[in-house]
């Protein structure tokens, strides 16, 4: 016969302290660049990780026109987005999407693989990504990442 063992209380996160990270993009591939992100800002990298509190950290994506696709994405993969007007879909390759707004896909890409409820637009303000390798956010003392 089995012993039953004690009842043990599950962990909950209350207060989290938050760090800031900063991220090179520049020749890393984007579906993997992107689920790395998501992972830091949910805090699943964290012991303390809680599913429904947000104990993940800011990060700041650096030299987002220089991320990367393989294949013939570059010209196969489609952006949609709706006008609100009958007849108003538009659509954009990623090649298209690079030369009017390279971080958006970045942007895009992560927001993707994060939770669609509350929380995770709640994670996805601590997402800052730029084009160029410059940042405003310098007073908060990002540390970098590496993957």
């Amino acid at each position: 016969m089995a012993r039953l063992l004690p009842q043990q209380k599950s962990y909950m996160a209350k207060d989290v302290d938050k760090k800031w990270y900063v991220v090179d993009a520049s020749g890393k591939v984007l579906g993997r660049l992107a689920s790395k992100i998501a992972v830091v800002l949910m805090g699943k990298h964290k012991p303390t990780y809680t599913p429904h509190v947000d104990t993940g950290d800011y990060v700041i994506v650096v030299n987002a026109d220089k991320v990367v696709l393989t294949g013939k994405k570059l010209d196969q993969k489609k952006y949609y987005r709706h006008s609100g007007y009958p007849g108003g879909l538009k659509e954009l390759t990623a090649r298209q999407m690079f030369e009017k707004h390279p971080e958006k896909v970045v942007y895009l890409a992560v927001k993707r693989m994060l939770p669609k409820n509350k929380l995770g637009r709640k994670m996805l303000k601590k997402l800052k990504v730029y084009t160029g390798p410059d940042h405003p956010h310098q007073a908060q003392k990002p540390e970098p990442l590496e993957f």
